[in-house]
């Protein structure tokens, strides 16, 4: 039987304010075995019987079941639509409709009536506590109202409700963003929060980035003095009528029982200030105020849609202990980034007093010095009239463990718990085996993710920076698309990327930028060092072709094309022999390596630069290419060859040893195909002698770290890179595993083996880039790739290392078209040969290429032809469940 299991629009299941029409792809059920689709037919309808159509493809003749991109379809602004397929298979089978996906458009800017209001004055610009806001607006001819949508923003944090009722399920909204140039607004459907007549909508405000106490520097009001909130309520009638209600100065304003409240500090609330009704209709209005209109540009306002930040996961306290200091712990059992909710009963003007951190130190004692300035602290004052309920409003922290410094009568854990925090993103990978330690590995990459996935991709959640380094976005960027649906995330993010880019094409270290200009004491960044470092500003483009890469994602190609060309255009201009550098380099950054006392790695930055050079000038030649723009492409490919020759001429001696005796030089020559084919083997030689000469580990840093197993197991050194993996001593990703990590640390030995801890002015053990090995264990161990050639997975490379003395592997990636399972198993064998099963699931109208060692015997092939092919023994299958056994 054929049918549609979902749809999905822009790589969601639903969209909440989007002002064109979105990017549509499904996912196709069938019983049978390599499944085509043939035709497909897709309506969009502003009704749920798609009697009211405003899109109808008719039949089309085509096999593209995701990035389907539909134009000429005009929107109205604030309506909810219906988007529903059917198709049929090379089979001969015809779908039924799917059930219809949804989604809700947007405002856009030329249509915004409302004005940014503020219950703030210029003498609060120093102030970190929090406002209210509210007004009443009425329904007439409740009957004939079709749906009410209300589009929300603020320059700072908001929480918007209706009627008393908290309005949707986002935190830290509008979230992060050049606010200046780029603010992006959600959208909610009220229909079923308003009543006829009167009705109540208020909301409360928060600093938050927007004009908060922010980065390491501790500046503060990087984009404003004072905080502001803009909403646009539409009253849709089923006659086509509109009615508007907006913000302006009939508004009123008051204080808010957050007396502080602050991304790095935490947040201080007096419920005792709380006023009963504040966000009804039947509020006491006499002790609010007048607010005043902020002249801010609605022109920069876009529509959200998805990926918004929400409350994902609670969790329940391990154990409450007492530390041999006498301190009072809650252990979570697992690092995170969130809040504590709880629920407390006491005496009006009690307080709980709770400071968040990571670890404890060597004697077992609350260790807060490596979060630097960052206080983490959260204090409620009780009521005192029964039990009341509290979490913070407008922060986040990082911890897994709280200390309760203050506390009315006992700490009961039932009453406790631990909320995850991040923009909301469909998991989609799954990888377990039958070592336990990666197993934790690959949970400790996952939570990683999790934790700094808060709306911008952050280097840490919990000490006084938490600022979107593109520089681990970049390294991480594969991993994470494997863990996660992380297009919107990430293009979100990117089109920020593009806003703060200097005016010569120059990126920023942390996106959004607020060092530029704020770092003149800052022994890195004084003098203008705060953008264009190699491996950094590379996410410029790199983070955009693997979007494309994993998702198909051409649109995100072509919104980022004009700054993946100024970047190159950056280098370009800064080279002399294509050799060029700019101000700071970070190079291998945190290598071990470096000179004692030193961040920066041993590999010459002259190589680095130019190793990035090269590959980001190849994957925008590639861009160019598929976006169609062939002028580019023979230019930009032309000066990736130029490069490679000049990289080969610096580096190379005319014997083929790498002048840079690293083994981060040596990895990036390989894993960036800079080697000349006669000293490949040398090098991978030598790269393998300077693993020996560590014991087998890596003293890599930022840079070489993402690469090393990949640059092995590419050349015929898969033995070595997962001997490299399963290392467990320091330096290695199980030492931290065997520490007890419960998520990536910053540095290879934050805790040290007798338990004193790294330098506390950059140990973060919440911090993602290392773990950028899940790509591998996903396009290697578990063999999932993608053909660049075909994107999206459209066709599978299917192709694991086995080795590392595993048992088993069960891994499963679930792409657009479905889920790609593979489970491979190694069975006893009575000789050398190791005996393996592999079964593998393909999904419909997709294709895979499974590939094997050229010396496979094969046992069982499914009835599937194996050939020789690029010394390798290959097959190509469609879509099904495949089991094939071999020797090899």
């Amino acid at each position: 039987m054929l049918a549609i299991q979902n749809v999905t629009l822009n790589y969601a299941s639903a969209l909440y304010g989007v002002e064109s029409m979105p990017v549509v792809g499904w996912v196709i059920s069938s019983d049978k075995k390599g499944v085509e689709q043939t035709h497909w037919q897709l309506q969009v309808s502003a009704d749920t019987a798609f009697t009211s159509l405003i899109f109808d493809s008719g039949t089309v003749a085509s096999d593209t079941s995701q990035n389907i991109t539909l134009s000429g379809i005009e929107l109205d602004h604030s309506t909810r639509y219906y988007v529903r397929v059917k198709i049929s298979d090379n089979h001969g089978q015809h779908s039924d409709w799917s059930d219809a996906a949804h989604f809700i458009s947007g405002l856009p800017a030329a249509k915004w009536q409302a004005e940014f209001i503020s219950a703030e004055g210029p003498e609060e610009q120093a102030s970190s506590k929090g406002s209210l806001l509210r007004n009443t607006f009425a329904i007439t001819d409740a009957d004939e109202v079709a749906s009410v949508i209300v589009h929300a923003s603020a320059l700072g944090l908001y929480k918007l409700y209706v009627n008393g009722q908290k309005v949707g399920e986002d935190e830290l909204a509008p979230g992060w963003t050049s606010y200046h140039h780029h603010l992006l607004y959600q959208t909610y459907d009220l229909t079923d929060l308003v009543c006829a007549g009167d009705n109540a909508i208020a909301a409360s405000i928060g600093a938050g980035w927007y004009k908060g106490d922010m980065s390491f520097n501790r500046y503060r009001n990087y984009y404003g003095e004072r905080t502001a909130f803009i909403c646009q309520i539409v009253v849709n009638y089923q006659d086509g009528r509109q009615v508007l209600y907006g913000t302006d100065t009939a508004w009123r304003g008051a204080d808010s029982p957050v007396l502080f409240s602050e991304i790095y500090d935490g947040e201080i609330y007096d419920a005792r200030l709380e006023m009963p009704g504040w966000n009804r209709v039947d509020c006491d209005l006499s002790s609010w105020r007048d607010v005043t209109v902020i002249p801010a540009d609605k022109k920069v306002l876009r529509a959200q849609g998805a990926s918004t930040v929400q409350a994902i996961e609670r969790l329940t306290p391990r154990a409450l202990i007492t530390t041999p200091q006498g301190e009072r712990v809650i252990d979570f059992g697992q690092n995170l980034t969130g809040w504590v909710a709880f629920r407390v009963s006491g005496k009006a003007g009690d307080k709980v007093i709770l400071r968040h951190f990571e670890v404890l130190d060597a004697d077992g004692n609350v260790y807060l010095a490596n979060l630097r300035s960052a206080k983490q602290r959260v204090e409620y004052i009780l009521r005192g009239d029964e039990t009341e309920t509290y979490h913070p409003n407008f922060t986040f922290q990082g911890f897994r463990y709280v200390s309760v410094e203050a506390w009315p009568g006992e700490i009961v854990l039932d009453d406790i718990k631990a909320v995850v925090v991040h923009s909301q993103m469909e998991r989609t990978g799954e990888f377990f085996c039958s070592n336990p330690d990666l197993n934790q590995l690959h949970h400790n990459i996952l939570w990683g993710l999790k934790g700094n996935f808060v709306d911008v991709p952050t280097d840490c959640p919990q000490r006084d920076e938490r600022l979107g380094w593109t520089g681990d976005a970049q390294i991480f960027c594969r991993t994470a698309s494997y863990l996660m649906q992380t297009r919107n995330f990430f293009a979100k993010w990117l089109t920020d990327l593009h806003y703060d880019q200097t005016p010569e094409g120059g990126v920023p270290h942390v996106v959004p930028d607020i060092l530029t200009d704020r770092c003149d004491n800052d022994r890195f960044l004084s003098d203008g060092c705060t953008h264009s470092a190699a491996a950094w500003a590379d996410a410029a483009v790199i983070n955009p072709w693997t979007l494309y890469l994993m998702y198909g994602d051409k649109e995100t190609l072509r919104n980022q094309y004009s700054s993946m060309k100024a970047w190159i255009d950056f280098m370009r201009a800064h080279a002399v022999d294509n050799k060029w550098s700019y101000k700071l380099q970070f190079g291998d950054w945190v290598a071990l390596d470096a000179k004692e006392g030193s961040y920066f790695g041993a590999t010459p930055n002259d190589l680095t630069c130019m190793a990035y050079y090269s590959w980001s000038t190849l994957l925008f030649a590639k861009a160019a290419k598929v976006l169609g723009y062939e002028d580019d492409y023979e230019t930009y490919f032309a000066l990736h060859r130029d490069i490679v020759n000049s990289f080969q001429q610096e580096f190379f001696t005319p014997t083929g040893r790498l002048a840079a005796r690293t083994q981060t030089a040596h990895i990036l020559a390989l894993h960036f195909d800079l080697v000349p084919e006669q000293f490949r083997e040398r090098t991978v030689n030598t790269l393998v002698e300077l693993l020996a000469e560590q014991d087998g580990h890596l003293v890599t840093g930022f840079v070489g770290t993402p690469y090393f197993c990949h640059a092995l197991s590419n050349n015929g050194r898969a033995k070595e890179a997962w001997q490299l993996l399963l290392k467990d001593d320091f330096p290695s990703w199980l030492y931290q595993v065997k520490a007890g990590a419960t998520t990536i640390w910053e540095h290879w030995d934050g805790i040290k083996p007798d338990g004193t801890m790294w330098s506390p002015d950059m140990n973060s053990f919440n911090h993602y880039a290392y773990g950028a090995i899940g790509e591998w264990l996903y396009r290697a161990v578990a063999g999932i790739d993608v053909d660049e050639a075909e994107p999206g997975f459209k066709h599978t490379r299917i192709q694991p290392v086995i080795g590392g003395d595993l048992e088993w592997v069960n891994a499963r990636y679930r792409s657009g078209y479905g889920d790609i399972a593979v489970n491979w198993q190694v069975e006893a064998s009575g000789d050398q040969q190791q005996h393996v099963v592999l079964s593998v699931i393909v999904p419909h109208n997709t294709h895979a290429t499974v590939i094997l060692p050229a010396e496979s015997h094969i046992v069982d092939a499914d009835n599937i032809a194996f050939t020789l092919r690029d010394n390798t023994c290959q097959a190509n299958i469609g879509s099904g469940k495949y089991r094939f056994e071999y020797r090899f």
